[in-house]
């Protein structure tokens, strides 16, 4: 057996103990530059791509980021699993400062989407050894707690992250919306850095399983990345001739198909099929994602383009939706019935909504009927994906938290990517040039995410039972997809 080191740091009080308080602020706070930087960078990037000419590469500036994020998240879990959280988070953090003083420096647009790039390849170190540092530091009653309050930190960024932006853009210039965040990122992490001293490597380092996941992780990011620009550049294209088109479908199915050969492998066995346990779990984690984040990138098309609706007002029914995501982390954190149940629960709310969110487009109901609809969609989301968060911990032994945190933040920027893009070709579809505003394009767009919530329904009750297991059972045979009862 493997030589162990000590991996954790002996705390059995609350998140905000004396002990674990500084290291709760810590985690929060970068959790809290992750926000803010994504909700600023969305604001700031049309004066971006206006400056620079880079709107026909548009989308490429966020695609870049959670491609790179998916590469970042696989190669760290099997890193805090051999090393310790400390190397990743170290890592994340030099890579997306880089990222974002590359982005904030660039002088053409296709190096800010560079700079995205590194810091989405940070991000994904950052965000798997905060897991690990979770579940290695926290006991475990104090989890749904942090977690709770993980998605509380995303309310106020998502509220006034967006104005700041705006305001810095306008009067700064946008090259000081990456550069301001730098400062705030460093500070963070040097709040949690000196807790994180005792969380060493739980096995000995395996450089050859490393070394395969690590040529899987770059697979699934180049596949995903040549789907998404075969996808753009041929929305892009005008009157692309007929071996264009087939060079641009061909390269984004040969992408799908890399992407779908290397992905079991980097998630727990099962996932793919909804095997009982850990497998749907992460699984449900997906189809939710796709649901929301789909429906949520085209909420303020919809209100701008057929309601005439201002920019800042239609933002008002997101910060909605952050609203209630916080609502229901808060929820979650406070159960006491087997929190595999709420994977159901959050899954149906979630669907419910998603339905009355089309009915309540396509009737054309008041804004403050969407954003009540919508907040309700935010607070299921809130309860389901901090549930998740607990539940991998929970289940995974201490040398598999990293590796199965990686494959739950694989599954959540997956569902992501498949949301958004998927919901892009049903407009590029479905829309028409003379009517932009077209409802029932949109409300087409909603009932087909709906799908995804009536998935994460099945998911979830399958991630809530597993037959033939009985009191007692190791976690550690969470990778073949058992779940202690």
């Amino acid at each position: 057996m493997s030589k162990t080191a000590d991996t954790s740091t002996g705390a059995t009080g609350g998140a905000m103990s004396p002990e674990l308080r500084p290291l709760t602020i810590g985690i929060l706070a970068i959790i809290t530059c992750a926000a803010f930087e994504a909700m600023a960078v969305v604001t700031a990037m049309p004066s971006v791509a206006r400056e620079l000419s880079g709107e026909s590469s548009y989308g490429l500036a966020f695609s870049m980021y959670l491609t790179a994020s998916l590469l970042g998240t696989v190669v760290a879990g099997s890193w805090c699993d051999r090393k310790g959280p400390r190397p990743a988070l170290a890592v994340g953090l030099g890579l997306m400062v880089l990222g974002l003083l590359a982005a904030g420096a660039a002088p053409a647009f296709w190096l800010v989407t560079v700079g995205r790039a590194i810091s989405g390849l940070g991000g994904g170190f950052m965000i798997v050894a905060v897991y690990v540092v979770i579940g290695r530091s926290f006991p475990e009653k104090a989890r749904p707690v942090v977690f709770g309050w993980l998605a509380a930190a995303w309310v106020l960024p998502a509220l006034i992250g967006p104005v700041v932006a705006g305001f810095v853009t306008e009067h700064l210039g946008w090259r000081w919306v990456f550069l301001g965040v730098v400062p705030i990122v460093l500070a963070a992490v040097v709040i949690v850095w000196p807790k994180t001293r005792n969380l060493g490597p739980v096995e000995a380092p395996d450089a050859g399983s490393a070394k395969a996941r690590t040529l899987r992780g770059l697979a699934l990011a180049s596949g995903v990345f040549a789907a998404q620009w075969s996808l753009v550049h041929l929305a892009d294209t005008e009157d692309p001739g007929g071996a264009t088109v087939v060079g641009l479908v061909g390269l984004a199915a040969a992408g799908v198909v890399v992407a779908l050969l290397v992905l079991p492998a980097l998630l727990p066995k099962g996932t793919l099929v909804l095997g009982r346990g850990l497998p749907s779990i992460i699984a449900t984690r997906g189809f939710v994602n796709v649901a929301f984040f789909g429906t949520e990138a085209f909420i303020p098309l919809m209100l701008v383009s057929s309601r005439d609706i201002s920019p800042g007002t239609a933002g008002l029914t997101l910060s909605a939706g952050a609203l209630g995501w916080s609502a229901g982390s808060f929820v979650q954190a406070r159960v006491t019935f087997a929190r595999q149940w709420l994977l159901v629960a959050g899954s149906s709310i979630l669907s419910l909504s998603l339905g009355g969110f089309a009915l309540a487009t396509a009737v054309e109901a008041p804004l403050w009927v969407l954003a009540v609809v919508w907040g309700l969609s935010g607070f299921a989301m809130g309860m389901t994906l901090s549930s998740t968060s607990v539940l991998v911990l929970k289940l995974s032994a201490p040398n598999e938290q990293g590796r199965n945190s990686a494959a739950l933040q694989i599954s959540d920027q997956l569902g992501g990517v498949v949301g958004t893009a998927g919901a892009g070709a049903l407009f590029a579809l479905l829309h028409d040039d003379a009517d932009p505003g077209h409802v029932p394009t949109f409300v087409a767009i909603w009932l087909a995410l709906w799908v995804f919530t009536a998935a994460g329904i099945v998911s979830g009750l399958r991630g809530a039972r597993s037959p033939g297991d009985g009191p007692g059972l190791s976690p550690r045979k969470s990778m073949e997809g058992t779940v202690p009862a």
